[in-house]
């Protein structure tokens, strides 16, 4: 005889009587060293940073260390090393192949020197106003808040400063890092990181949000954060309170590869998920580790399906310790070939070239653009099919100028880049010292008096206005000599450009856009 399926109450009754058991949870297997710690302190964040594994005899315990791996901790130089129980028990303890291994645990190469290396190689604190403050680029700001992580990757770009409490920032960093903020209204995006933000106890980190929330113009929170993969039992329910008070806040995890992607990482995701979290991934392109097109397809797949987007995928920094970590550019190149078209458009990073030196992220990708001609551009699919595309002929782009009149524009004074080319607010992008140089030490004649014979002319009109990527104005006008000297600041609240003219002084814009010609 079938039995009746049963109702809606005798299920829910089913559910009060019989709750399910914590054995019905999926979790990774525990070591034999951590098979009698009680549940309740292996899920406590707090006894997992306390339990961490930094030295040769503990690691020992768990893994057959390899002569290369000893020989890396036992170096009196070497960058931190603490690893949380939880990440350490994600490692095959026999295969010194292992993706999570070669992140976390030393080797001798590490110590080597190679072409390139520097040790801040992205100049982070060349473009520093404060300490642990990074403005780079002209709307956002990188803030550090603290130099500690609940584990260390070998290949760390901050491994200066990261795991040395001796430079962590402190309390009067903290508020002239804000006094910053507030003072630069052109501000709109913090990206919090360190170190680590979320291993802050739990008041210092609601101390950080509130406070730039306070900042009116503060528009987006970012969290960049590898807590959630070396340790999700920080994802507690109070955390994520804490994090949905403060919206709108992103975070991106830190994700080299799939076996990182556990049930405990799931259900940490889930967490901040339900919580209103926007969440992204940034993996760096390892060799030995990810430099592999089916190893990233599966890795982007898992992200997706525990809601993650996968946001950057970085090209190594040429940083200390980091040389054997690195591939070539071909290989990133060759990733992103077997990505673009064959999975998900969500599913595809932006692969960059952080540039050593301090130029930020530069995207690099495949060449789909063939060639062009007037009205004609030969494109390329993922197949390797070749089309063309007929350019209207009635374009007009100036169809837009109303609505572009009422939009908001936000200067980026000495930032505008190519674009800044193309949209007319600047003439040149020069290497600095270029004019002096070519100069040659001159003394002024008459075929170099006359400054205005290189001033461009749009629609009939001098611009005496224009700015150079240097950020100076050309205060040049159609009848006068005189040169714009006056910088302007990253913020553009300081220096004018106290251009000449026989007709008077032309001042500068201090930041605000310029004028329409």
């Amino acid at each position: 005889m079938k039995t009746p399926n049963p109702t809606i109450e005798e299920l829910q009754q089913q559910d009060e009587e019989e709750p399910p058991s914590r054995g019905s949870i999926a979790t990774t297997p525990r070591p034999t060293l951590w098979a009698d710690v009680p549940d309740e302190q292996w899920n406590d964040w707090r006894w997992q940073l306390a339990h961490r594994l930094n030295s040769l005899d503990e690691l020992a315990q768990i893994i057959n260390l390899t002569p290369e791996e000893i020989e890396g901790l036992q170096a009196d130089d070497k960058f931190r090393v603490d690893i949380t129980p939880y990440f350490a028990s994600l490692i095959d303890p026999n295969d010194p192949h292992c993706p999570v291994r070669r992140q976390v645990i030393p080797q001798g190469r590490e110590l080597k020197a190679f072409t390139g290396m520097m040790e801040d190689s992205l100049a982070e604190d060349k473009h520093s106003p404060v300490p642990g403050l990074v403005h780079r680029y002209p709307d956002r700001v990188l803030m550090l808040l603290t130099t500690q992580c609940a584990s260390y990757c070998r290949y760390c770009t901050r491994s200066r400063i990261v795991g040395n409490p001796a430079m962590t920032f402190s309390r009067v960093d903290f508020e002239a890092q804000l006094d910053y903020l507030r003072n630069t209204p052109q501000v709109r995006d913090v990206l919090l990181s360190g170190g680590d933000p979320l291993v802050l106890a739990p008041k210092q980190l609601e101390y950080v949000l509130s406070s730039l929330r306070a900042i009116e113009h503060i528009e987006i929170i970012r969290i960049g954060s590898r807590v959630p993969v070396f340790m999700p039992q920080r994802i507690t329910d109070d955390l994520c309170d804490v994090l949905k008070k403060y919206h709108p806040i992103w975070l991106n995890i830190h994700v080299n590869h799939p076996k990182e992607i556990t049930p405990e990482l799931s259900r940490a995701l889930e967490k901040l998920a339900f919580a209103g979290v926007p969440l992204g991934n940034q993996s760096v392109l390892l060799a030995g580790i990810n430099d592999s097109v089916d190893i990233q397809r599966e890795l982007v797949h898992k992200l997706v399906r525990n809601r993650v987007r996968p946001y950057y995928l970085y090209q190594c920094d040429m940083v200390k310790g980091a040389g054997h970590f690195r591939t070539t550019i071909a290989k990133g190149i060759e990733i992103i070939e077997g990505l673009r078209g064959h999975t998900s458009g969500y599913a595809v990073p932006t692969y960059v070239v952080d540039a050593p030196g301090g130029g930020g992220k530069i995207p690099v990708m495949p060449q789909y653009l063939i060639s062009q001609a007037p009205g004609k551009v030969v494109l390329r699919n993922y197949e390797g099919y070749i089309t063309v595309y007929d350019e209207p002929t009635d374009y007009d782009p100036h169809a837009i100028d109303a609505l572009q009149s009422q939009a908001v524009h936000r200067a980026e004074v000495g930032q505008g880049g190519v674009y800044g080319l193309l949209s007319g607010e600047a003439e040149s992008i020069k290497p600095e010292g270029f004019d002096t140089l070519h100069q040659r030490h001159a003394a002024q004649h008459r075929l170099n008096v006359d400054t205005a014979k290189w001033v461009r002319y749009k629609d009939g009109v001098p611009m005496p206005n224009i700015i150079n990527q240097n950020g100076h104005t050309n205060g040049n006008s159609q009848n006068g000599n005189g040169n714009g000297n006056g910088h302007h600041g990253a913020n553009g609240h300081n220096g004018a450009s106290n251009g000449h003219s026989t007709n008077g002084h032309e001042n500068g814009h201090n930041g605000k856009p310029l004028p329409k010609s």
